[in-house]
C-alpha cells in the first residue's frame, strides 16, 4: 500500500503543473489551503504532514479544472474575501478587485459614519454596500442591480454577515427615482470596460464573470453617462459621488460630470499604483 504523499511533495508538484499550463504557481498553494480547511500559519507547519485520499482527490480535480478553463479560485471555493469578511461570489457577481476596497477606504473616510443615506449602484455580490452598512451603522443603506440573480446573492451575503440593506431591482439609480428616495452619498464600480478590450482580458475573467457587470458600451463609459443623467432626480444638493473608473478613463468621466455639474468639485483619486482610479465629486447644487 502507498503512503500518502507529503504536503510539500504534493504543492510542488501542484506548482510546477499549473506553471506549465501557464497558470499561477500559487494558485496551488491557495487551493490546497482551502481543501485542508486551514490558516496559512497552520499550513506552512504541515509541509511535512501526509494528505488525506479525500482531500487530495478534491485538490487535484480543482488543479486541473484550473489549469484547463482558468475558472477563478473564488467560483471553486464560492466564497471571496472583501475588507476583511468572506462573501458568497458565484457567475452572476463580479469577483471584488482590491481596488474597489480602496474606493470603500476613501468614501468611509468621507463620511465619518453621519446619518446619511447611501446608495451604492450595481450592487453585484453587495460587497460595497454591506460592507459600509457594517462599517457606518448610522447611514441608511441601499443597494441597487439589474441582475435579480446577483441581488440574491447579494441578499444571502447580507444575511449571512447581519447587514442590514435595502436591496431594489432595477436599472442604476431607477428604482430610487421611482420611489422617490433622496441620496447624500453615491458610490458605484460600474461596468467601465471597452467591448472592443473584451480580447485583451484573461479567460479566468471573461468566461466566468458576468459580462453586463464588466462591459459598457461607448469606449466603456455609457455607464457613467447613464448614472449621471440619473443623479439630479435622486442627489440631495450637497451630496457626494465616488465612481470607480478604468486607469485611462479618468479625464472623460471627469469632464462629463463637471458638465453636468459646472458648480461641483470633481477629483480624480489614484490607487496604490498609481493609476487613475477613482472619481470623487462634491456636489454643489445649493
Amino acid at each position: 500500500m502507498e503512503k500518502e504523499p507529503k504536503q510539500h511533495e504534493v504543492l510542488r508538484r501542484a506548482s510546477l503543473f499549473l506553471e506549465e499550463n501557464n497558470r499561477e504557481p500559487k494558485m496551488a498553494e491557495l487551493l490546497l489551503k482551502h481543501y485542508l480547511d486551514v490558516t496559512r500559519t497552520v499550513f506552512l507547519t504541515m509541509m511535512h504532514d501526509p494528505i488525506p485520499e479525500t482531500v487530495l482527490r478534491s485538490f487535484c480535480r480543482a488543479v486541473t479544472e484550473h489549469a484547463e478553463t482558468g475558472v477563478p479560485l473564488e467560483h471553486i471555493t464560492g466564497y471571496a474575501t472583501f475588507y476583511g469578511r468572506d462573501f458568497q461570489v458565484n457567475e452572476h457577481t463580479l469577483i471584488p478587485r482590491p481596488e474597489t476596497e480602496e474606493l470603500v477606504q476613501h468614501f468611509i473616510q468621507a463620511v465619518s459614519n453621519e446619518p446619511l443615506r447611501i446608495v451604492d449602484i450595481g450592487t453585484g455580490s453587495g460587497i460595497i454596500a454591506i460592507t459600509l452598512a457594517l462599517e457606518l451603522p448610522n447611514a441608511t443603506v441601499y443597494a441597487t442591480d439589474i441582475s435579480e440573480k446577483a441581488l440574491e446573492v447579494a441578499r444571502q451575503n447580507a444575511k449571512q454577515l447581519d447587514s442590514n440593506v435595502t436591496f431594489l431591482q432595477g436599472d442604476y439609480l431607477q428604482p430610487l427615482i421611482e420611489q422617490h428616495i433622496e441620496i447624500d452619498m453615491i458610490v458605484s464600480n460600474p461596468p467601465y470596460i471597452a467591448s472592443a478590450d473584451k480580447t485583451l482580458l484573461s479567460d479566468t475573467v471573461k468566461n466566468f464573470e458576468p459580462e453586463q457587470a464588466l462591459f459598457a458600451d461607448d469606449n466603456g463609459l455609457a455607464a457613467f453617462k447613464k448614472i449621471i443623467h440619473q443623479l439630479p432626480e435622486t442627489m440631495k444638493p450637497c451630496g457626494c459621488v465616488f465612481l470607480e473608473i478604468g486607469h485611462k478613463q479618468g479625464a472623460d468621466v471627469q469632464s462629463l460630470l463637471q458638465k453636468a455639474f459646472p458648480k461641483s468639485d470633481v477629483a480624480i483619486i489614484p490607487d496604490m499604483n498609481g493609476k487613475d482610479r477613482i472619481i470623487k465629486m462634491t456636489v454643489n447644487n445649493a
